[in-house]
């Protein structure tokens, strides 16, 4: 594992959310804090709550904002590379992972009790969740690696 990946995955295991541990992996790198990163992961993990868009996924998909992001309002050649860069990220982590969907990487509905008793119950974010935030954060470092190359 990388240091960034052990740094995320030992924020998840701290009882983060996963968006959360993502961009606190990479909030220096960002130019934010801790505490921001934290605060703006808040409302992103286990899919927005309603195990939609996998929160690992948005958490990265804030990272590569922050980087590479529209600077400007108006910039359609800005708003090209960072729709290119979200699709490529979405793309590299469905393809690691089968699927960007919450319910689908668990197997469960995380939008009810039940599911959330179930992911509990099988070890699903103890387990499999830092799993994600592992391959979330391995396909950003590339991609930033990759991007800084072509810079």
């Amino acid at each position: 594992m990388t240091e960034k990946q052990i740094k995320a995955t030992e924020c998840f295991n701290n009882h983060m959310h996963c968006s959360q541990s993502v961009l606190f992996a990479f909030a220096e790198e960002c130019g934010i804090t801790e505490e921001t990163a934290f605060r703006l992961g808040s409302c992103f993990g286990s899919g927005m709550r309603k195990g939609n868009v996998c929160g690992a996924c948005t958490g990265a998909l804030m990272v590569l904002g922050l980087l590479f992001g529209e600077r400007r309002m108006g910039d359609s050649e800005e708003r090209q590379r960072s729709n290119r860069i979200n699709d490529e990220f979405m793309n590299r982590f469905a393809m690691a992972n089968g699927t960007c969907i919450c319910n689908e990487l668990l197997g469960c509905d995380i939008s009810t009790p039940e599911g959330v008793q179930y992911a509990r119950d099988n070890g699903l974010f103890k387990d499999f969740c830092p799993k994600m935030v592992e391959s979330a954060v391995k396909i950003l470092e590339d991609m930033i690696a990759e991007q800084r190359n072509a810079e």
